[in-house]
C-alpha cells in the first residue's frame, strides 16, 4: 500500500478511536502503531518499532516529566504556584501575556519547549484559578510562547544543526530568528485569546466541597515558592553557558529537575507532616505515568510511519512539484514533521532532502533554513509527544488540543513562513 495512503489512514485511525470512541489515547495510539506496521508489510518488524519509539521518548522525557509534575503539585498544594500566579498578575496587567512570554524566554534556554511548558504550567494554572479562566486558554498561551523561540532563535536544537549543515554564520540568523519568533509568539497570544477563550473552566475543589483546594492556606516564604522552579532553571543555564563540571552533572535536566524536588519536598515539609507530602508526591507521580504512557503511544506511532518512508516519498513528491521556490523547503518540513512529531528529527532530516535542491531553488541558505523552521510548527497531532504532554498537564479533552495546540501551530506556521518571505523580498 502507498505509505502517503497508510499515513492518512493512520490519522483517521487514531481520530475515530481517541476522539469518537473517546478509547485511552495509549491505547488507541498503539493499536494503530500495530495497524500501521503491518499495512506497510513490516509486521515482523512492528513490535521491535514500537517498543523501540516508546524505549526512545520514555528515556528523554520520563524523569522530566515526573519531577515536573511532583514540583508542580508540591507547589499547589503548599500555595508556592498561588503565590508565584499573584506575582505575574502583580507585576503584569495581562497576566496572560506575561505567560506567553515566560514560555518564550526559557525555552531556548532551557533547550526544551517540553521543560519550559512542564516548569510553568503550574503557574498556568494557578492563574486559571484566579482569574477563573477557560483550561485552555492559559495552557495555549503558554505553549505557543515555548513553541515559538524553540523553533525559530538559534542555538535551539531545532535550528542549531541545520545551520552548521547549511554553512549559515550565527549572527546573520540570531537577531532576525529572535524577531521573527516575537512577532510569531504574538500572533499564538493573540490566537488564543480569540479561539481558545472558551471551554472548561472548572476550578479545583477541595475534600469538602467548599472551593479551592489550597484556599485559606498561609503561603509560602518566596524563597520557598520560587526556589524549586528557579534553582533547576539557573543549573541548565550554566550548564547551557559554561565550562564547569559540575555543571556538566548538575545541569542536565534530569538531574536538576531532581534536584528541584527534593527543594519542593523539604519546603513543604517544614509546613506540612511527612504523610501529606508524602500523599501529593505519589499522587503526582500516579498523574505523571499517565502523562509518559500517552507520550510513549506517540513515539510508537512516529516509529511506525517512519517504517513506512512516507516522510521521503512526500519530499520526494514536493520536490519535483511545480511550486515558488520558498514553499519546498516548508512544505518538505511540514510532511516530514507530520510523520514523526518530533521538531528536532524533522530539522535533521529535512536538510538533507532539501539542500541538494538548493542551487536549483535560489534560495539564499538563512531563508531555507527559515522556510524549514517554519514548517515545524505544523502539522502537530497524536505521533507528537508534546501534544499528549499538553493536554494531559493541562487536563484538557482531545478536540481542544486539536483546535488550539494543532490549529493554532498552523497559524503561526504560516505567519512564520510569510515573514520568511517579508524578509526574503526586504533583504535578498
Amino acid at each position: 500500500m502507498y505509505p502517503i495512503i497508510i499515513f492518512l489512514f493512520s490519522l483517521i485511525i487514531i481520530l475515530f478511536l481517541t476522539a469518537k470512541l473517546r478509547i485511552h489515547p495509549f491505547l488507541g495510539l498503539i493499536l494503530t502503531s500495530v495497524i500501521t506496521g503491518v499495512l506497510a508489510g513490516e509486521a515482523a518488524g512492528t513490535i521491535d518499532a514500537i517498543t523501540s519509539g516508546m524505549g526512545r521518548v520514555f528515556s528523554h522525557f520520563a524523569i522530566i516529566i515526573a519531577a515536573g509534575s511532583i514540583i508542580g503539585l508540591v507547589l499547589h498544594r503548599t500555595g508556592g504556584a498561588r503565590l508565584i500566579a499573584s506575582d505575574i498578575i502583580s507585576i503584569s496587567r495581562k497576566p496572560l501575556f506575561g505567560l506567553n512570554i515566560l514560555g518564550f524566554i526559557f525555552s531556548v534556554p532551557l533547550m526544551c519547549c517540553i521543560l519550559a511548558y512542564v516548569i510553568f504550567i503550574p503557574v498556568a494554572k494557578e492563574i486559571r484559578i484566579k482569574k477563573e479562566l477557560p483550561k485552555v486558554l492559559t495552557a495555549s498561551v503558554l505553549v505557543f510562547g515555548t513553541l515559538a523561540s524553540y523553533n525559530l532563535v538559534y542555538p535551539s536544537p531545532v535550528v542549531y544543526s541545520a545551520v552548521s549543515e547549511l554553512g549559515i554564520n550565527n549572527s546573520d540568523i540570531l537577531i532576525p530568528g529572535i524577531i521573527m519568533a516575537l512577532i510569531v509568539s504574538f500572533v499564538g497570544y493573540f490566537y488564543a485569546r480569540k479561539f481558545c477563550s472558551t471551554g472548561n473552566m472548572d476550578i479545583i475543589i477541595n475534600e469538602n466541597g467548599t472551593g479551592i483546594e489550597n484556599e485559606g492556606i498561609i503561603l509560602p516564604g518566596r524563597i520557598a515558592a520560587y526556589s524549586p522552579i528557579a534553582v533547576p532553571v539557573a543549573l541548565i543555564l550554566a550548564e547551557v553557558f559554561t565550562n564547569i563540571a559540575l555543571f556538566d552533572i548538575m545541569g542536565e535536566p534530569d538531574m536538576a529537575l531532581l534536584i528541584g524536588v527534593v527543594m519542593a519536598i523539604v519546603f513543604a515539609y517544614r509546613q506540612y507532616s511527612f504523610g501529606h507530602v508524602r500523599e501529593w508526591v505519589e499522587k503526582a507521580i500516579k498523574r505523571s505515568g499517565v502523562v509518559i504512557l500517552d507520550m510513549c503511544g506517540g513515539g510508537a506511532l512516529g516509529a511506525t510511519l517512519a517504517m513506512t518512508g512516507v516522510g521521503q516519498e512526500m519530499g520526494t513528491l514536493l520536490s519535483g512539484l511545480p511550486l515558488p521556490a520558498i514553499l519546498v523547503p516548508f512544505l518538505i518540513a511540514v510532511a516530514i514533521q507530520s510523520v514523526q512529531g518530533s521538531r528536532v528529527v524533522t530539522m535533521l532530516v529535512a536538510p538533507s532532502i532539501v539542500i541538494p535542491l538548493v542551487p536549483v531553488l535560489g534560495l539564499p541558505p538563512e531563508i531555507v533554513l527559515f522556510s524549514m523552521a517554519s514548517g515545524t510548527f505544523l502539522i502537530s497531532h497524536f505521533n507528537d509527544p508534546f501534544f499528549w504532554i499538553y493536554k494531559d498537564l493541562a487536563e484538557l479533552e482531545t478536540s481542544e488540543v486539536l483546535r488550539s495546540y494543532t490549529l493554532g501551530g498552523v497559524v503561526m506556521g504560516i505567519t512564520s513562513l510569510a515573514l520568511t518571505g517579508v524578509v526574503y523580498l526586504l533583504f535578498y
